[in-house]
């Protein structure tokens, strides 16, 4: 079973690795867009990740509603099986 810390940790690390994004400024209250650095065009790239890592597919609508990069992990926990 995968945990949240376990999301929490392969997330950060497609972050870091992928989007070259400062281990920093990942923390749970980061604002997506903001903090991390998120834009519109990360987000397709966010979305295939997270497929790719999980199994889990997220939505435009989804992500585009997520505030902080907690409710990014939150939203991973939820849906998954």
């Amino acid at each position: 079973m995968t945990t949240k810390e376990d999301i929490v940790r392969i997330v950060n690390g497609f972050l870091v690795e992928d989007f070259e994004i400062p281990v920093e400024k990942l923390i749970p209250t980061a604002r997506l867009r903001e903090d991390v650095g998120i834009d519109s065009l990360d987000v397709v790239d966010v979305i295939i990740s997270v497929d790719e890592k999980f199994g889990v597919r997220l939505t435009n609508q989804e992500m585009a509603s997520l505030r902080t990069l907690d409710d990014f992990y939150n939203l991973i926990v939820t849906k998954m099986p």
